[in-house]
């Protein structure tokens, strides 16, 4: 009976820590999706509230003003974040298995030099003159790609730590006894055991790639740059086109700008950039955990 007791408690509380965990994590968005909604005099003289007192769907007739922008911008968000993750993680991971081999030659030197790439950097400037004037990646989509794949030292870390750690060498003994190449053992035994990392890296690098508008800032300009806006490029321009219409510095430029939605149309920008992770994130929770006892030694 006291077990029992103690055991009804124990899950009360742990129920009541996750649900407060919960709440935290999802009413900044609620408050997000909820302040784009609100009209945007309410918003300025009220502030952010989660039961405003009037609703106006002004700031999204706005952006669907925008549309075909916004759906070009999509499509190049998504291209571009496909790509990146990718060509990133086929590369990490592959890195990652020659430097989990205990038998690679200079195997610490090699993981060290990765390493020091993580603390130190050639800069802004060197690095914008090398991709521009070498790779010659302005306004075209490698701007929007190839930076980010010069940034994973973290993930072949990462990444080989688990193989190291996870993947018992037994596996790769037996993979060679029975003739087994090197890329034999990397995509029968190495991809499917490392499912568990290899999701995770590719979330967090889809992440930064689904994020990022530093590189379109830098690399994009012109016409032709705009075409390849993705929508956190396309959507800064309208916050910043939004600031610079109602700062009043633009003479007679219509009633319609008095009305334009400033604080309402960022919470609703910020709202559509992130609603396809809300999205996503839930359908890729189930790989994390998947493939961990997948292939265990027998014993």
């Amino acid at each position: 009976m006291l077990h029992s007791k103690g055991n009804t408690r124990f899950q009360i509380l742990a129920n009541s820590c996750m649900l407060a965990v919960t709440l935290m994590v999802v009413l900044p968005f609620l408050l997000v999706f909820i302040s784009s909604i609100t009209d945007e005099n309410v918003l300025i003289s009220n502030g952010y509230s989660f039961f405003p007192e009037k609703l106006s769907l002004y700031a999204y007739q706005y952006i669907s003003g925008q549309g075909a922008k916004i759906f070009r911008a999509y499509g190049m968000t998504i291209l571009v974040t496909l790509i990146g993750t990718a060509v990133n993680l086929l590369m990490s991971s592959m890195t990652a298995y020659v430097l989990s081999v205990r038998t690679l030659p200079f195997r610490h030197a090699i993981t060290f030099y990765i390493f020091f790439t993580m603390l130190f950097g050639g800069g802004l400037v060197p690095t914008y003159m090398m991709y521009v004037n070498t790779f010659h990646i302005k306004n075209t989509i490698w701007a929007l790609v190839v930076p980010g794949l010069m940034l994973s030292a973290n993930s072949v870390l990462l990444i080989r730590t688990y193989y190291v750690t996870s993947i018992p060498e037994a596996l790769y003994e037996s993979a060679e006894i029975d003739g087994a190449g090197r890329m034999t053992v990397f995509r029968r035994i190495v991809l499917p055991l490392g499912k568990p990392i290899l999701v995770t890296m590719g979330l967090f690098t889809g992440l930064a790639y689904w994020n990022d508008w530093t590189n379109g800032l830098y690399y994009l300009s012109g016409k032709d740059g705009q075409r390849l806006y993705t929508i956190q490029n396309l959507l800064n321009e309208m916050i910043t086109n939004i600031q610079y219409l109602a700062s009043g510095k633009v003479q007679n430029v219509g009633a319609e700008v008095n009305r334009m939605p400033t604080v309402s149309v960022r919470m609703a920008i910020a709202f559509v950039a992130m609603l396809p992770l809300l999205i996503i994130y839930p359908l890729l929770q189930k790989y994390f955990a998947e493939g961990i006892t997948v292939g265990a030694v027998k014993g």
